[in-house]
């Protein structure tokens, strides 16, 4: 699974990757609740694992927003705060399950096998549609104006981050991150080739172009 780690502490927030990595899963691990809840917003996690005392943004106001932004992404709170109001409070919040610390590895690995077993919420979209064009996420078929455009996954991949984050820009690391899971800058004009590809076949055929080119900051569909 991919998994996304907020943690501040540092000795357990190494603890943590190191015995998940071990267990053959890709880990993020940040350590503020902006960084969080960006890194939540923009990847796409099986799980989060949350502390709750976190700087900037604490935990039950990342996952709050997370859910009023209709992320459903399951969400493990991982916490000294272990009173009855404390759990009550971080599984109203949102939360999927509570872990207080001191924990054992087994049972945290455990409860995040188990929270990536769980189904996605039935009002997950599985169509993607901005103006006349349309992707079907169960079928991987992309149509315009009722026309099959034929799409490699890497192009795949990224309409449907452009289209699941539609009138919002994404910058090119934004995409680096998404579609191609590198969270450094490889200094190749990568996502820039994969857009003209896109492009040729999603824009260039009919008369009105989706994508657009935010000078500066990166791309986006903006089209209802």
């Amino acid at each position: 699974m991919k998994i996304l780690v907020v943690e501040d502490d540092a000795t357990t927030g190494a603890y943590i990757c190191d015995g998940l990595r071990e267990l053959g899963h890709s880990v993020d691990l940040f350590t503020t609740g902006t960084q969080g809840l960006i890194q939540a917003t923009v990847g796409q996690y099986d799980v989060l694992v949350v502390d709750r005392m976190l700087p900037e943004l604490d935990g039950i106001s990342l996952v709050k927003t997370l859910r009023g932004a209709k992320n459903w992404t399951p969400v493990l709170f991982l916490t000294s705060l272990g009173g009855v109001d404390d759990r009550i409070e971080g599984l109203e919040s949102g939360g999927d399950d509570y872990l207080v610390k001191p924990f054992a590895f087994g049972e945290l690995s455990a409860r995040i096998a188990a929270l990536g077993r769980r189904p996605q919420p039935q009002d997950t979209p599985t169509v993607l549609t901005a103006g006349d064009l349309e992707m079907n996420l169960l079928t991987r078929k992309v149509t315009r104006a009722g026309q099959v455009i034929d799409l490699l996954p890497r192009e795949f991949a990224l309409l449907e981050v452009l289209l699941r984050r539609k009138g919002r820009v994404q910058t090119r690391t934004m995409l680096m991150e998404s579609v191609w899971d590198i969270h450094f800058d490889p200094m190749t004009n990568v996502v820039d080739t994969h857009i003209s590809r896109l492009r040729s076949k999603v824009d260039k055929p009919f008369a009105r172009e989706l994508i657009e080119t935010v000078r500066g900051s990166g791309y986006r569909i903006d089209a209802p």
